[in-house]
């Protein structure tokens, strides 16, 4: 093979990334060994970032797959003011709409929903009677001694921490916040239980393992503030095209991904000290989806 006709087999490498995240390793590894387990040429840039860098590299064509959340789509496109976001089928219909135009095609959804939310120590949260964001918001407007955890993204995106203020009525100040970089909810979650400089709260996900094992209650979002965030391959529809069997491989991957599979594998991850890439290959292989 000559040096130009290798690099031409290499440039149809599949490219399959992910965020940097504890669950977008788990989830990037699930894309990765079950197109590989398939036959399929892949080439592994997973973890690679934030949710910016990952998204500038699919639309750049500098990736070809990654696992997105659909209610991430509302701020590539700037509508984060509608309320479609808020209902899972809506949200995974216009995500779909939107990128389609952009050369992006969502394949199809996991059923969890990961969303943004609060977790509080248990002592805390039984000592002031905390189990929604309303209590949380009153507790906290009253005095409560609280510090938060939590990734820059959650602090500063006006769909994060600032709705969570705004609808349920409190202000935390620079000295009531820690902010970790990237966007990993272990090391939130770590500090909350370890009450690393005062922390009694932490930023975590819907699908986290680590939230019960540390000790940690998640407030419920009685208001519905946040946007559904489901998982799902976003491919570039040039992929798609050459590999037309990525669709069909990925679906029952991701429909297997409910709610309590994802705590579960995500907790062997972060709790457990597991590799994302061993986690994933076990639960693919347990479910037949890989050899």
């Amino acid at each position: 093979m000559t040096l130009a006709s290798a690099e031409a087999a290499a440039a149809k490498d599949i490219v399959v990334s992910s965020k940097i995240d504890t669950e977008g390793g788990l989830l990037g590894n699930a894309i990765l060994l079950t197109l590989q387990n398939a036959g399929l040429p892949v080439q592994n840039r997973l973890q690679l970032g934030g949710t910016p860098i990952v998204r500038e590299a699919i639309t750049s064509g500098q990736i070809d797959i990654y696992p997105e959340y659909t209610g991430n789509a509302a701020f590539f496109h700037n509508e984060a003011d509608s309320d479609v976001w808020k209902d899972a089928a809506k949200a995974y219909a216009r995500a779909a709409e939107l990128d389609r135009p952009k050369g992006l095609i969502w394949l199809d959804a996991s059923p969890a929903n990961n969303t943004w939310a609060i977790a509080v120590r248990k002592d805390v949260a039984e000592a002031q009677k905390l189990d929604t964001m309303t209590s949380f918001g009153a507790w906290v407007a009253g005095g409560g001694k609280v510090k938060l955890a939590g990734s820059t993204e959650f602090v500063t995106s006006l769909a994060a921490l600032p709705a969570f203020q705004t609808t349920y009525g409190f202000t935390l100040k620079p000295d009531q916040l820690v902010q970790l970089s990237g966007g990993d909810t272990a090391a939130t979650i770590a500090a909350a239980a370890q009450q690393t400089s005062g922390v009694n709260a932490a930023m975590v996900y819907g699908t986290d393992g680590g939230i019960e094992p540390a000790g940690l209650v998640v407030m419920a979002d009685d208001k519905g503030v946040q946007p559904v965030y489901q998982p799902a391959p976003v491919v570039r529809e040039a992929v798609l095209k050459e590999y037309p069997q990525i669709a069909e491989l990925l679906n029952p991957v991701f429909a297997g991904l409910d709610l309590q599979t994802l705590q579960a594998l995500n907790a062997r991850i972060q709790v457990g000290g597991e590799p994302a890439e061993a986690v994933a290959r076990a639960w693919l292989t347990e479910k037949g989806i890989i050899k």
